[in-house]
């Protein structure tokens, strides 16, 4: 990291499929009931897997019962894992390295989540008291994902995420605080099919949150804190999302939005949009 407060490119948080050996076709179970039109084991190969790595159905995907590939975001873990971690040397090719290549993609993939949070937080000017701190634990993240698979597998993950957290609680707190003024608290909240339409949740929190299939169109989420909530077919149509915190493209991609949708930038607006 060349930068004070890298940015997740400079990181490398987006995914590049073509770097990578198709790993979450590989190491990921899927569920006929979540996305997927089978059941696939941990370890096994989809059968949409083509031999150089890419998908056999990528451009119809959800017309073919995979919304949940379109969904998925490994924010950059499969290429670290393939091309750093194990030299480009693919599971094909020696069979007996694909455990420990699963075993650190899945660790990897959870330290490239907070170093996404984290390049997220150093982003925001509110947050300057905790930015040293942000920066300690940024570069403390980033060198246990360039360790070697046996390493990045050992990881306890829980402990790193918890001390991330205590940090990206407090730039919450700072950020939302310039909002001014009351703000609503949803933390965890079941808002599963909740009426929101034009709802005034800026500097709210949402953490944890259940959207599924919420009524958010219109809603003004300005600086309001997402971290984990679930928004899979929450309709954000023409949603005001400029500068929410720790949004994430996975969120993006399992929402419903369209033109009018506002984004924050360094995220994608997803094809089926």
């Amino acid at each position: 990291m060349s930068r004070q407060n890298p940015t997740p490119a400079d990181l490398g948080l987006h995914a590049d499929c073509g770097s990578c050996f198709g790993l979450c076709c590989v190491a990921l179970p899927f569920s006929a009931s979540a996305g997927f039109a089978v059941d696939k084991d941990a370890g096994t190969p989809c059968t949409n897997l083509l031999a150089d790595f890419s998908c056999g159905i990528h451009a119809q995907l959800r017309e073919k019962g995979f919304s949940g590939c379109t969904v998925f975001d490994c924010f950059g873990a499969g290429q670290k894992v393939s091309q750093l971690t194990f030299g480009g040397r693919d599971w094909r090719q020696e069979p007996q390295r694909s455990g420990r290549m699963f075993s650190a993609f899945a660790v990897m993939r959870q330290l490239h989540e907070l170093l996404w949070y984290l390049a997220d937080a150093l982003t925001r000017p509110a947050a300057g008291p905790v930015h040293a701190d942000l920066r300690r634990a940024l570069r403390d993240t980033d060198e246990l994902t360039r360790g070697d698979a046996d390493q990045v597998a050992a990881i306890d993950v829980a402990a790193v995420r918890q001390d991330v957290n205590t940090l990206l609680v407090r730039t919450s707190e700072l950020v939302r605080a310039e909002v001014g003024g009351r703000t609503e608290n949803h933390r965890g909240a079941d808002l599963i099919g909740a009426s929101m339409r034009g709802a005034r949740l800026r500097g709210a929190t949402l953490r944890g949150a259940l959207l599924i299939a919420a009524d958010l169109r219109g809603a003004d989420l300005r600086s309001a804190d997402v971290i984990g909530a679930d928004f899979r077919d929450t309709d954000l149509r023409g949603a005001d999302l400029t500068d929410v915190l720790f949004l994430t493209q996975a969120q993006v991609n399992a929402a419903k939005g369209d033109g009018t949708t506002t984004i924050p930038a360094g995220l994608d607006r997803p094809a089926h949009w």
